[in-house]
Parts: structure tokens; sequence; C-alpha cells
């Protein structure tokens, strides 16, 4: 094998190590529960490849923060605790279900498909792309509130 070609290699090695290393990772390991789901313990708020990591390692609990383009509007979820409910597509090649508290904060009356809507929230992993919540603020005081952002309105 000629030196360069084996350098090349060592160089890109020394990279993904570098690039890769626990340190560096958006999300830290975390711990697993039974579900086979690990939960974050390390936030990130970098946008959606912070989402589409912790679907791919399936995690749950991760503070969030992006915007992506509405897919469908979905009916509210009034069982218990109102939800004002869509799916967003943030470009990662799946779709995000956005769950809006609209009994803690107002609901995005206008929402449609193709809007932009930028959040911050909680993401939680599932198999069909994951749901964000906590799109609000705490009443509490005991968790960090969140808000979604359409036409330059903030809801939270």
């Amino acid at each position: 094998m000629k030196k360069w070609v084996l350098f090349v290699l060592i160089g890109m090695g020394i990279f993904a190590l570098g690039r890769f290393s626990a340190t560096d990772s958006p999300l830290s390991a975390g711990s697993e529960n039974a579900a086979g789901q690990t939960q974050a313990s390390t936030p990130d708020t970098r946008g959606a490849d912070s989402i589409a990591d912790a679907y791919t390692r399936r995690l749950q609990d991760v503070p969030v923060q992006a915007e992506g383009r509405v897919v469908k509007v979905l009916p509210d979820d009034n069982k218990g605790s109102r939800h004002q409910r869509f799916l967003i597509d943030t470009g990662y090649g799946h779709t995000v279900l956005i769950a809006h508290n609209i009994d803690l904060a107002p609901r995005i009356d206008a929402l449609q498909a193709g809007d932009t809507v930028a959040f911050k929230g909680e993401y939680v992993w599932n198999d069909k792309g994951g749901v964000v919540h906590w799109t609000h603020h705490d009443p509490d005081g005991r968790h960090p509130g969140g808000w979604l952002r359409h036409n330059g309105r903030t809801y939270e």
C-alpha cells in the first residue's frame, strides 16, 4: 500500500475518533430503560440534528429546539389534558408529532399544512418518529418551559 493512502486512512481514523468521542457527542450515552430506550443525561438544544440523533438512538426526555414544516394538522387529543397535535418534518426523513398542551398555553388557531413552526420542548422516542411535548410553560416552575413560534407569535 502506498504511504499516502496509509496516511489518509490513519487521518480519517483519527478524525472519526475525535468526531465521535464521548466528550463531543451531542447527547451522552445515558441509561437504558426497560423498553430498550435510552434516557438522555446531557441536554442538547442544537436543532433538528439532535432530534435525528435522539430518534436513531431511541432516546427519551431530550430537550430540543428546532423548526420544521407542518405536514399534517391532526385532531386535538381531548382525553385528559387537551393537546393540539400536528406532524412536523424537520428534514431528516421522518416526521415528529408535536403535542402542545392547550390547557396551559394558547393553541395555534391558523395552523395549516405547509406552515413553518419553530419549537422548544422535550423529545420522546417512538417508532413513528417521536413526540415533542412540554411546548409550554410549567405552572409549577419545576420543568424547563417550552414554546411554539408561528408567524411571528410565540405560544407558551
